[in-house]
């Protein structure tokens, strides 16, 4: 019984402020915290701003292509950190783990500042650059939990019988850690979804994304068109998961 209320308790305090912002999506009011009616008026205010449409295509394609290339990079990392002995390899390790406890602020301006002494112009590439750079740590650590859990003697036996790296990569490994290879790029895509911090060092006039449009939009205070953007936001997260997860178990 404790434990049920506990998880009840926890469960509450996670998703209660969720369930506000859906709720007041709906809301038949622009500026009150009371309950004025039901009424659909605020997503069709929100599919009418062409603007705040451009610049959720942006977030969704640097988030896309962020995830896609930070998991790509992680899982070759992972495996190589896992499966080969080279030198500075616990160093590069120790790295890797560090680069997820440094602070977004401390990581934005280093970026911000490589980008000034390479005189790359603040905009897409410089967005992508920096949502790749901190996905990949996340991506490869959740990588690693799962190659240390593979069975080494498949790989052996795969060398045994003569199958060549790229062969045993590709036929073996990949099959085995497709759920953290899953997992990882869902886990980059919303960390890239969602940052501000970082995102704000390295963005430029001429490429917007959808965080830091809330984030200039809510200075004013939350609009109703904000929370139905959330709460879209919300629906479509919730469906790559269960899509995910239905991939999976057919998988498995």
């Amino acid at each position: 019984m404790t434990r049920k209320l506990y998880l009840s308790l926890l469960y509450i305090f996670l998703y209660l402020p969720i369930l506000v912002v859906v709720c007041f999506s709906f809301n038949n009011a622009s500026h009150s915290l009371l309950w004025h009616g039901f009424t659909w008026h605020w997503y069709g205010e929100l599919f009418n701003d062409s603007d705040l449409a451009i610049v959720a295509s942006h977030s969704l394609m640097i988030a896309t292509l962020a995830a896609s290339t930070a998991t790509l990079i992680g899982t070759l990392a992972a495996v190589s950190l896992a499966s080969y002995q080279f030198r500075l390899k616990k160093s590069l390790n120790q790295l890797l783990f560090s680069l997820i406890i440094i602070p977004d602020l401390v990581l934005g301006i280093s970026l911000l500042l490589i980008f000034r002494l390479l005189e790359i112009p603040s905009g897409f590439w410089t967005l992508l650059i920096a949502h790749v750079t901190f996905c990949i740590p996340f991506a490869a650590v959740t990588i690693i939990g799962r190659m240390n859990l593979i069975n080494k003697n498949l790989i052996e036996a795969a060398r045994d019988l003569g199958a060549l790296d790229f062969t045993i990569f590709y036929r073996i490994i990949v099959p085995l850690l497709w759920p953290a290879i899953v997992a990882s790029w869902l886990l980059s895509f919303t960390l890239s979804l969602d940052d501000v911090v970082i995102s704000y060092f390295v963005s430029g006039p001429n490429f917007e994304i959808l965080p830091l449009a809330i984030f200039s939009m809510v200075k004013l205070g939350v609009k109703p068109e904000v929370n139905a953007l959330c709460s879209i936001m919300l629906l479509v997260t919730l469906v790559i998961v269960i899509f995910a997860q239905r991939a999976l178990s057919k998988k498995q």
